[in-house]
């Protein structure tokens, strides 16, 4: 029988081969057009910290950030993808 991992509260039956546990990520970077300028293939990733919400403080004027943290087995940026020319205004 093969290794198996379990999510907090997820009940039985939700059970998760550590096999299948890692994953291949594309990561996209768009410009401030929302052209595709820059993607990597992150390979057999994983999630080894998540915060959902940073310290919410009513009388400042802040953003709530996710922050998550990928480790990885190795990446490459993905050459296929070319960086848009920039528009040229006269």
């Amino acid at each position: 029988m093969g290794e198996q991992g379990l999510e907090f509260g997820s009940g039985l039956g939700a059970e998760v081969s550590l096999k299948d546990f890692r994953k291949d990520v594309i990561i996209d970077v768009y410009n401030e057009a929302g052209q595709l300028a820059i993607s990597y293939k992150v390979f057999r990733s994983w999630v080894s910290e998540f915060q959902a919400l940073s310290d919410l403080d009513a009388n400042a004027n802040a953003v709530a950030i996710q922050h998550l943290k990928l480790e990885n087995e190795g990446w490459e940026r993905d050459y296929d993808v070319k960086e848009p020319s920039e528009t040229k205004f006269r």
